[in-house]
């Protein structure tokens, strides 16, 4: 391993892990968290193939939990570190993060350049410890990333309620890996509630993680709205050992948890981690990011001047950071298939002050266009676009006559090139031309449609793959992923590379990443590419911070072998495993140079 990356693993346990105790969990057999991730057992054989028994038990643990800290990536453009860490000082010591008294020590700049904050907090349980320390990173060229630490896992005392049973709210299982990242309980996330929950109540918070149905597949088997009486006649009351995940106060009644559609439906008071929520904090300025999506923008080097595509933009945030890395300076152009993914990219980038950022709508399956309609041109509307633009020109035109004459003789609205528009989709129109954009959309919604781009035209190419996903985390569950699916993944991603090898320029390269853990969508990938490309060859990345990829073959069990990486290339990629010191997810990153290219 390079003396960087073994320097910085260190400096991280150090910061993170040291001197640092563990509250150790409640014993109850029943109010504790000790979750068991749930596999396919095909699955689960060829991940224990893959990475032997003893590691793969250590990765589902670490998977089920959340990472002790939270990476907070700087918008460079407009603030730096030390602006960060000071202002997020003084927003956590004004908000009291729930009652903590929060203390600065005094900064000190260690030989590393490592500049750390500690928090020393005091308060009421939830807020004991809540914040461990903010520090910037130790390793060189990553000075502008923030590290804000969690604590955890603690004990909850749930109280036993003068021995009658306790009162308890049942959330679902994407509600419950939220509020393990810091999240409050909505009231779509409850599924069920005891009798007799009055606002101001406290609750014991428990998970309905999914369960194999007689058909094979996985559910929930809560109908939402269910009475809980503290027996063992309740729904999942056996699976439900182990996954309580704190006590909260309700914030209203149990009637009102099912009666109404949104708003806070619990308090959390006791977490079994506490993670600070940066929702609506410091806009434009922070962006919350996990550390390996951060470190693949930078294994991309984008220099300025250059012309970037990355093919999933979605959520924006890699894009925003290879802008930011070329000092937006040159074109990043970012292309998702969802039309409100993309106005949520424009949207981050607008908040960033990022102005080299061209988005568009494209499926990057259809990312080579080849002939006079690639977009080497301006971009063109379809004529879907041309048609909503004409209706669009005509309603503002009339809104306020046609308003008050709506319900007219006619069905409908002739417009000049003979189409027709329903006076449902008139409504429509009028209400966002008088309101504004609706809640999916920012202001205009305006996104343009691409019919590709031309072969050779980009110096960079990110392909950070839609996966199995099977890395993020915490996740409760994982039973729905099979072996047919986790292949079907790696065949989708293969069609999006072959798109990215024809839109890269010789002397380019080509990023490749994920958020799996799954080798058959990492490694087999890239023996993939090796194979089948002669003028692609692995690159080294900086910086270095992620182990090895995985060597060697598997059998699949219909008897296929699948290859991964060979002796000597393992170095040349990034694995983040989740259960390193790292405390990271579970990521690959591969960098490809290319070459001359065989037409």
């Amino acid at each position: 391993m390079p003396k960087g990356r073994d320097y910085f693993i260190k400096a991280i346990s150090r910061t993170f892990f040291s001197n640092t105790p563990v509250s150790q969990m409640d014993q109850s057999t029943r109010y504790r968290f000790g979750p068991t991730l749930k596999w396919n057992p095909m699955v689960e054989e060829y991940f224990i193939k893959a990475y032997g028994a003893d590691h793969f038990s250590r990765i589902s643990t670490a998977l089920a939990r959340p990472s002790c800290y939270s990476c907070i990536r700087v918008n460079t453009l407009k603030s730096t570190s030390d602006a960060v860490i000071k202002k997020l000082l003084e927003i956590f010591k004004e908000r009291g993060v729930l009652d903590v008294v929060v203390q600065e020590s005094a900064t000190t700049l260690e030989p590393d350049n490592c500049c750390k904050a500690t928090l020393e907090c005091t308060g009421s349980a939830e807020s004991l410890k809540a914040i461990k320390s903010i520090s910037k990173c130790q390793y060189p060229g990553l000075d502008y990333v923030v590290f804000v630490k969690g604590t955890g896992p603690h004990a909850i005392h749930y109280g036993d309620n003068e021995g009658k049973p306790l009162k308890e709210v049942i959330v679902s299982r994407k509600c419950a890996e939220a509020v393990l990242r810091g999240a409050q309980v909505y009231v779509p996330g409850v599924l069920a509630c005891s009798a007799h929950v009055e606002t101001g109540d406290a609750v014991a918070v428990s998970v309905a993680v999914e369960q194999s149905s007689p058909d094979g597949g996985w559910g929930v088997a809560i109908t939402r709205g269910t009475v809980l009486q503290g027996s063992q006649e309740d729904p999942y009351y056996f699976e439900r050992d182990g996954y309580y995940i704190g006590q909260a106060t309700a914030m209203m009644s149990r009637a009102g948890m099912f009666r109404v559609s949104e708003g806070v439906a619990v308090d959390m008071k006791e977490r079994v981690f506490r993670l600070p929520s940066f929702y609506d904090l410091l806009e434009g300025e922070i962006f919350l990011q996990n550390l390996p999506s951060i470190i693949t923008a930078h294994a991309l080097d984008p220099q300025p001047g250059e012309r970037i595509l990355d093919m999933c933009a979605a959520p924006g945030g890699k894009t925003t950071a290879i802008a930011s890395l070329m000092k937006d300076k040159g074109e990043v152009v970012a292309v998702d298939r969802s039309h409100n993914k993309v106005l949520g990219i424009q949207k981050l980038a607008a908040e960033m002050g990022l102005s080299c950022i061209t988005t568009y709508k494209l499926d990057a399956l259809k990312s080579v266009c080849h002939g006079a309609e690639s977009d080497s041109l301006p971009n063109t509307c379809s004529v879907e676009d041309v048609q909503n633009t004409r209706t669009t020109h005509l309603l503002s035109t009339v809104i306020d006559e046609f308003d008050a004459k709506l319900l007219s003789e006619k069905n409908y609205l002739q417009l000049k090139d003979g189409q027709y528009t329903s006076k449902a989709e008139l409504r429509k129109r009028i209400r966002q031309l008088k309101n504004g954009p609706g809640r999916n959309h920012t202001a205009g919604g305006r996104v343009e449609k691409s019919r590709g781009f031309s072969p050779n035209s980009f110096d960079r190419v990110l392909l950070d793959a839609p996966c199995s996903a099977l890395g993020l985390r915490p996740r409760l569950f994982a039973g729905e992923d099979t072996i047919d699916s986790l292949r079907s993944d790696a065949k989708y991603q293969r069609k999006m590379f072959d798109q990215a090898v024809q839109l890269v320029r010789p002397g380019g390269v080509i990023v490749y990443s994920t958020c799996t853990i799954n080798p058959g969508e990492n490694e087999a990938l890239v023996r993939y590419a090796l194979n089948t490309y002669e003028f692609l060859s692995l690159a080294s990345q900086h910086p270095k911070i992620g182990g090895p990829g995985l060597t060697g073959s598997c059998q699949l069990p219909d008897g296929f072998v699948e290859e991964w990486l060979k002796p000597g290339e393992e170095n040349l990629v990034q694995r983040f495993d989740p259960s390193s010191d790292l405390d990271t997810i579970g990521f690959f990153i591969a960098k490809f140079s290319v070459g001359p290219k065989n037409i």
